[in-house]
């Protein structure tokens, strides 16, 4: 019998290519939205080194002991990112589902890229799907993840 693999990396979700204000989304909002969806997250800010920005750095229960670490930054009117840490495919997409059916304003609004596929020359991020439970997205990650994992 073959074993799926679980394979972890990091995650990162963004709004619309060009439209990097399209979550109408501070820090604060998105601060308040954790805190408000998933039972007593860490969350913390720092200046980033790397992007001379205030980020946030956040852990969150997804479901009953599986903890996922993230980071955001959000600028207005043009930039935001959020990256999952060392996550599976279904850790990502539940957090995925929640960013777009949650936070988002609208459920095409969201786009992911994986570290996998980035190391693989893959710097694209592709459009997260509209519509499609955490099981559908965390399938969608996973072969996602699978097109790079040579």
């Amino acid at each position: 019998m073959a074993t799926e693999r679980n394979i972890r990396t990091n995650f990162a979700f963004y709004p619309p290519e060009g439209k990097g204000g399209a979550w109408h989304a501070t820090l604060q909002t998105l601060e308040r939205a954790l805190r408000e969806a998933f039972p007593d997250p860490t969350i913390g800010h720092r200046r980033s080194g790397i992007h001379e920005m205030t980020v946030l750095d956040f852990e969150i229960e997804l479901a009953p002991d599986v903890w996922v670490d993230g980071t955001a930054a959000i600028t207005e009117p043009d930039y935001a990112y959020i990256t999952l840490t060392d996550v599976t495919a279904d850790e990502a997409g539940t957090f995925a589902v929640w960013l777009r059916d949650s936070f988002a304003p609208a459920p095409d609004l969201v786009r992911f890229a994986s570290s996998l596929a980035m190391a693989n020359g893959e710097d694209t991020p592709s459009p997260l799907p509209v519509e499609g439970s955490r099981e559908d997205i965390g399938d969608l990650l996973r072969r996602h993840l699978d097109a790079f994992d040579y």
